[in-house]
């Protein structure tokens, strides 16, 4: 099986060579300002500019207005749109609506217990992400969750991302028993927050691959 990666929190075009270089599919850049990863939009058009076909740009946006994430969208021509924030089924649908051509919608729920995958049930994304609950925080807490949820989540037939705590030294271990659509990780490739360490990209890819090969065998 193939389990796509997101290389989240890019702040600079340096990091973003090394997380392509590395074998990232995407980069996440971070559009909310009270994220330690945040970037203003005209950075975010330097980081996005060139990147290679076949590599996606994803904007992350929390509880922000549709009219803003239109114009990151059209700006920076973003592949994908992720709503890490208390976005409900409504929002959603009003971004359908919009239109964006060819742009993908991942809805992130943070996970405190079972009943947090109900959301999915009705959320028209194109994907979901799972990711660690921590009051007043949306994302980037470098804290896991119960990863046995994947499973019930996987029940809903949407495609699943795994977020949350990732790192190189546990995501063969979580990939093998969840088998997710994909992975997505920032803190866990980083010497500190927002500035990424091309050595540990580099040994994300490879235990990602590592899990792939081994539950292909």
């Amino acid at each position: 099986m193939r389990v796509r990666v997101k290389f989240c929190g890019i702040i600079s075009v340096e990091d973003r060579d090394s997380a392509i270089a590395a074998g990232a599919d995407a980069i996440g850049v971070v559009f909310f300002k009270d994220s330690s990863r945040f970037v203003a939009l005209e950075k975010a058009e330097r980081i996005v500019k060139d990147i290679p076909p076949f590599i996606s740009a994803v904007g992350v946006f929390v509880n922000e207005d549709l009219e803003f994430i239109e114009e990151c969208v059209e700006r920076c021509n973003l592949n994908a749109v992720q709503l890490h924030g208390d976005e409900d089924v409504k929002y959603c649908l009003k971004f359908k609506s919009l239109k964006l051509k060819g742009v993908k919608l991942i809805k992130a729920i943070r996970i405190k217990d079972r009943e947090s995958l109900e959301a999915i049930e009705d959320c028209p994304a194109d994907a979901i992400l799972l990711d660690a609950y921590k009051r007043g925080l949306y994302g980037g807490t470098g804290e896991d969750f119960d990863h046995s949820l994947v499973v019930i989540a996987k029940e809903y037939g949407k495609n699943i991302i795994i977020s949350g705590g990732l790192n190189p030294d546990n995501v063969y271990k979580i990939i093998k028993e969840v088998k997710p659509y994909g992975v997505d990780v920032s803190s866990g490739i980083e010497s500190s927050p927002g500035n990424k360490n091309a050595e540990l990209m580099e040994r994300f890819i490879e235990e990602v691959r590592r899990a792939e090969s081994s539950i292909s065998a």
